[in-house]
């Protein structure tokens, strides 16, 4: 978590509320082409620093899939585990694993736990059947 106030611009807003009509996770570029559609003046670099300040704020998720690097608004609760479609990218949020699994595994190889998130890769039925 960033430490201070998080200061609200008119582009984070509107890549906040981009983000809200999103339910999966989204590229940099495709949330600047559906601003810049959306009629906004914004540029495609703004866009990645308002998404970067969003995930080190704790108000964004971020995830890696296909060399790409993917955004998606948080959830209430302080756990992040999706199951995330590598083909569409459909985003299913799902229940931790146990702390004391993740403390078991952490202990394992030595490390401490400060945070912890799980994603899941795979193909989603839809894609399943698309095959």
């Amino acid at each position: 978590m960033a430490n201070g106030p998080v200061r609200h611009t008119k582009q984070k807003d509107a890549v906040m509320a981009q983000l809200r009509g999103c339910d999966d996770f989204i590229s940099a570029q495709e949330l600047h082409r559906k601003l810049v559609d959306s009629g906004l003046r914004i540029g495609l670099a703004t866009v990645y620093r308002q998404l970067n300040s969003l995930v080190d704020s704790g108000a964004a998720d971020t995830v890696r899939m296909d060399g790409q690097q993917l955004f998606r608004l948080c959830g209430d609760d302080a756990h992040h585990h999706h199951l995330v479609c590598r083909k569409c990218g459909k985003t299913i949020e799902i229940d931790p694993p146990s702390e004391s699994w993740v403390r078991k595994v952490a202990d394992g190889h030595g490390f401490t736990v400060e945070s912890h998130t799980l994603e899941v890769f795979g193909l989603c039925p839809d894609c399943q059947e698309k095959r």
